[in-house]
């Protein structure tokens, strides 16, 4: 009998799917997770848009990706359910696009929805589109039946293809809605505005108002980290020394690194939170928000010397390397699901615990005090009688190194969360660009970053071109985003700073040179060189805005290379896309950057190799935001501006005296 189960359970594993759609000859892991729907899905392509036109059939557009916890739970209610399949095939073309493949789809939608209904989407995203192509409703996750104030899979399918078939007038009408709506949209990007340094108070003065006093953070929930806010409040308190913003930056990152968003014994962030006091995580962990935190809490461990901050940097550092490299890149995402409990990686009994670590020769004064500071509760605090660690004190128990070092070997023995193999392109150079900034704390992360970065240019430029992203094992096969350009050449001239690699400075400059060849037309900037024209924005709350990136990119190596054009761009960009900066600063946080940058100017400090290795500690120890280094034969210290110099000493600790007082 036990035989007999035996076979049958194995004649399941390898059973034949009953459903398999075009999506199995794609490479995206996230398309591949649907390739077996009974849902006849096609990836984004022509086939898909001439079927529609041909079958005169309107389009259901899902985006999302493959660590999105909602994309799993509609795929399980509505995209394996036959019911709901067979209105998707009857009446409608299906398309799955990944959102990390193609970024700048993903980007026109969203852009979209915030003209539609006033505030960001999310994912997964559902757009319903006449055949055509002309998006006529947006959501993101729908029901299967009615709840949630939407009508539901079952009942919305049917009547949008009634309304199409049987109201052609009143469908058109709809159509026609949205399609002004995107208009609206681009005009406002594109209204000009005059910058004013007044701008560094307005921003200030708005982020103040979306400032949670009790927990930190600038929403009530769900809350992220939004690295590029806290980075401009920084930094401005460097320039200013504004207290305030010094106070809602550290607020927020204290409190990120003592909560349930941090994971307290791994190390590294989530991607959100779902309440206000950031202790209840979405349990991702995107390569991307874990990159960009990184040099937020270097630029705070410098200002303040807390060891605290030097901690999350090294343990993300380590966490990123413990289960995201592969083959001497960075993959793109781990999920929130491990074994099918959400969070079941990173939550313990605290009877278990506490039994174990007794059986072990601990006295029970002792476990409990770790137990109590890392927030392990015997009633739990997160799924019934399990708990998500985090700090609850101020006082380090005597025997918390050992307790953590248990606690990370009951982990090491379980399945960590799905990995998304993806290798992007923009989100390693982030990861880079990490790597050479926490070289200040540690000499050894600038080897690493180099040695990552030369990984990423083998693997993603093929006969000179750049790619956004691979499958491990497989050869790229889209073409770079402006996003891949922007963040590559971050991580350059980042890496040129910390090592005065020379080749890294000629490959900025040619990606600087390409990007205004492929992503700048009649003086709009786009996030890809395609069809698909979707405008680049400013918006910063997932991750730094690409556009903005790349504007600051062009003011450093203006700097570096004296190459004065690439400012007259940025400037341009500014005039004529700038309005964000007067209605909705706070939004766009690189973008003030940029235009703070542009107004204070870099100062370059240059010198021979010899002395600026010597003089590094000294530079690096600096508070103004924008100092800059470049490698020259000269035998004493020269600080200059983009097109001049004017000052220059033997002694480093003399011409920063110089420069301080010039920047007043």
């Amino acid at each position: 009998m036990k035989l007999l189960w035996i076979l049958c359970f194995a004649a399941t594993l390898y059973a034949e799917p009953k459903y398999t759609n075009a999506l199995i000859n794609d490479d995206s892991p996230y398309l591949q997770q649907h390739a077996h729907n009974p849902v006849n899905w096609y990836p984004w392509g022509k086939e898909a848009f001439d079927k529609a036109k041909r079958e005169k059939k309107l389009i259901f557009l899902s985006i999302g990706y493959s660590t999105c916890h909602w994309c799993h739970v509609m795929e399980e209610e509505s995209f394996v359910n036959e019911e709901v399949a067979k209105l998707l095939n009857r009446d409608y073309v299906s398309i799955k696009v990944d959102r990390e493949a193609y970024p700048q789809i993903d980007k026109k939608y969203q852009q979209l929805f915030m003209s539609v209904y006033g505030k960001r989407g999310g994912w997964p995203l559902t757009v319903f589109m006449s055949p055509e192509a002309e998006a006529f409703h947006l959501e993101t996750y729908i029901p299967v039946e009615e709840a949630y104030g939407l009508d539901g899979m079952l009942k919305m399918l049917p009547a949008y293809a009634k309304l199409y078939r049987e109201e052609p007038k009143k469908f058109e009408a709809l159509v026609s809605e949205h399609r002004h709506l995107m208009e609206k949209g681009k005009q406002k990007q594109q209204l000009k505005t005059k910058q004013t340094p007044g701008m560094i108070e307005k921003f200030v003065e708005a982020v103040s108002k979306e400032f949670d006093p009790l927990n930190g953070g600038f929403a009530k929930k769900p809350k992220f980290p939004e690295a590029s806010k806290l980075a401009l409040l920084l930094d401005i308190y460097k320039l200013t020394g504004n207290q305030h913003a010094l106070d809602m930056a550290e607020q927020t990152l204290h409190t990120m690194a003592q909560r349930g968003i941090y994971d307290q014994i791994g190390g590294g962030f989530f991607r959100y939170t779902t309440d206000e006091t950031w202790q209840m995580p979405h349990f991702e962990k995107m390569l991307y928000t874990n990159a960009e935190m990184i040099p937020v809490y270097v630029t705070l461990y410098r200002l303040t010397g807390k060891p605290l901050y030097k901690r999350v940097v090294t343990e993300t550092i380590a966490q990123m390397e413990k289960h995201f490299v592969q083959d001497g890149v960075y993959l793109s995402a781990s999920d929130a699901d491990s074994e099918g409990e959400e969070g079941g990686y990173f939550i313990f009994n605290y009877e278990e615990v506490k039994e174990s670590l007794m059986k072990q020769g601990m006295n029970v004064v002792d476990v409990e005090e770790a137990l109590a500071y890392l927030g392990i509760e015997e009633d739990g605090n997160i799924d019934g009688e399990l708990s998500l660690p985090h700090i609850t004190s101020a006082k380090v128990p005597k025997q918390l190194k050992e307790v953590k070092t248990y606690l990370r070997s009951i982990m090491d023995k379980r399945t960590f969360p799905f990995v998304d193999k993806k290798i992007n392109t923009a989100w390693n150079a982030m990861m880079i660009k990490a790597l050479f900034s926490a070289s200040v704390i540690d000499r050894k992360y600038s080897d690493l970053g180099q040695k990552r970065l030369s990984s990423l240019l083998n693997m993603m430029i093929k006969e000179g071109e750049l790619y956004h992203q691979s499958i491990l094992g497989k050869e790229p096969k889209q073409k770079a985003l402006l996003e891949d350009h922007a963040f590559l050449m971050d991580a350059l001239i980042e890496g040129y700073l910390k090592t005065y690699e020379k080749s890294y400075l000629k490959e900025a400059e040619k990606l600087a040179k390409e990007s205004r060849e492929k992503f700048y037309k009649k003086g709009t900037w786009y996030l890809s060189n395609d069809d698909i024209c979707a405008v680049a924005d400013f918006d910063d709350r997932y991750y730094t805005a690409a556009l903005s990136m790349l504007l600051e990119d062009f003011v450093r190596l203006a700097s570096l290379s004296e190459d004065l054009d690439l400012n007259e761009i940025v400037k341009k960009t500014l005039n004529e896309k700038g309005a964000v900066l007067e209605t909705a600063p706070q939004s766009a946080s690189k973008l003030l950057h940029v235009f703070l940058r542009l107004h204070k100017g870099d100062v370059i400090i240059k010198s021979d190799l010899a002395l600026l290795l010597k003089s590094r500690e000294e530079i690096e120890k600096m508070r103004y935001p924008f100092v800059l280094t470049k490698e020259e034969e000269e035998k004493l210290y020269l600080a200059c501006r983009v097109n001049s110099c004017f000052a220059y000493d033997k002694n480093i600790t003399a011409l920063i005296i110089k420069i301080e007082k010039a920047v007043k």
